[in-house]
């Protein structure tokens, strides 16, 4: 797909990339056959082909509207048309800059304008724990759909306190401690059974993915120096083999600093070894196998496992968990129909447009339930707190799941 750009763009970074990205684009439309608000809504204009579109005539000079805003809102950013592409085209890297140019050009609401300012400054802010601890404490008499926003109260268990010589940072994240504490404790006990020591720098917070996606992109890069600056002593030792990501939708944004900061020179080349270093927790369980095998009483019945859209779309990720987990005796099942598609979830997806997430996530449940699950297990903290609000069948972490059937060593 060609295009000239115009003139406020040329010779800038986003405008050389979003060139490049267009210049793959072909005319298949096989990404609107997975494109989770073409399937709803069944609008070109809401599916990638027909945000492409919208994007090169914005990039190419023509004036943007709020029709245009909407459209690109509306997208999930799932990067399901990724795999989809055979051209391998970066729609999500595409979007981005597109998003970002439309919000410079089109005001919003003052409404719409208030809601993504706390979104943004809210989530990531330590003031977020404490404001769900109290939302917790009043939750019975929340309304439904504030209610759907806090999960109940989660004990976290012991951290445990022995030391290895293998280790690896982990990120702690700015909602999932506050919203799901267990998470990160089952991963530290977990990989401790293994012989290996979590150690969490705690200068390190969020991962700049939600100030980033909601068009604040520089405090999202403030954000990712931020955690380079708190790992960066532990890398430059050599202490750490590894960066773990236990919340899927992190692990997609870390692994792209080195994309994010390509321009930073003070930040460049630290960016780029802290994503080759990160790794999902996935990732490291075909090695834990070994050393957990014959120690794992696995939960009965089916386990429906629901890969997030940042795992095996963003971060190419798929089937290393399922497998790891029956290694160990679980019987984990995937969805026989639309596994592929997002929960609805997606960051503060949910939360701006729940006309769209709650559909999506509906379609999801109604998928997973066919299995008769026991449980329902995904690796993203916005994943299992969505899913969770529509269903009586608990959904957890996957490394929740191992951690309750790991046996004392």
């Amino acid at each position: 797909m060609q295009t000239e750009l115009a003139p406020e763009f040329q010779g800038t970074d986003a405008g050389r990339e979003a060139e490049a990205i267009l210049r793959k684009c072909v005319h298949c439309g096989f990404c609107t056959a997975t494109c989770p608000t073409y399937q709803l809504l069944g609008d070109e204009l809401d599916g990638p082909r027909g945000r492409i579109y919208l994007i090169k005539q914005v990039l190419e000079g023509k004036e943007p509207t709020r029709a245009t805003q909407l459209h690109l809102d509306r997208c999930l950013t799932c990067r399901n048309c990724e795999s989809t592409c055979p051209s391998g085209v970066q729609y999500g890297h595409l979007v981005d800059i597109g998003r970002q140019v439309v919000e410079e050009k089109v005001p919003r609401p003052a409404g719409e304008r208030a809601l993504r300012w706390l979104l943004k400054e809210g989530l990531p802010s330590p003031l977020f724990a404490p404001a769900m601890k109290l939302g917790q404490a009043v939750r019975g008499v929340l309304p439904a759909k504030l209610r759907a926003k806090v999960p109940a109260p989660q004990a976290a268990g012991l951290w445990p306190t022995r030391t290895h010589a293998r280790k690896v940072l982990l990120l702690a994240g700015c909602v999932q401690p506050a919203m799901a504490p267990n998470i990160n404790a089952a991963t530290a006990r977990v990989l401790d059974a293994a012989g290996i020591e979590c150690v969490v720098p705690p200068e390190a917070g969020c991962c700049g993915a939600v100030k980033f996606h909601l068009n604040d992109q520089d405090g999202g890069r403030a954000q990712m120096r931020a955690n380079i600056d708190a790992w960066w002593p532990h890398v430059e030792r050599g202490e750490v083999e590894a960066i773990v990501m236990n919340a899927s939708g992190c692990g997609v944004t870390v692994r792209e600093y080195g994309h994010a900061l390509a321009h930073d020179a003070a930040y460049a080349d630290k960016a780029r070894r802290v994503s080759e270093l990160t790794r999902d927790l996935g990732e490291l369980l075909p090695g834990l196998v070994p050393q957990l095998k014959g120690r794992v009483h696995a939960l009965a019945g089916v386990v429906a496992y629901h890969p997030p859209c940042t795992l095996q779309h963003g971060q190419k990720l798929r089937g290393g968990v399922e497998a790891g987990l029956r290694a160990l005796g679980f019987d984990v099942q995937v969805a026989m129909n639309e596994s592929h598609l997002c929960c609805g979830s997606a960051g503060t997806y949910s939360v701006l447009q729940p006309g769209l997430a709650y559909p999506l996530r509906d379609r999801k449940l109604g998928h997973l339930q066919q299995l008769q699950p026991a449980a329902i297990a995904s690796a993203n903290i916005g994943c299992i707190t969505h899913l969770q609000s529509g269903t009586e069948v608990p959904v957890r972490h996957w490394v929740e799941l191992l951690d309750a059937a790991l046996a004392p060593a």
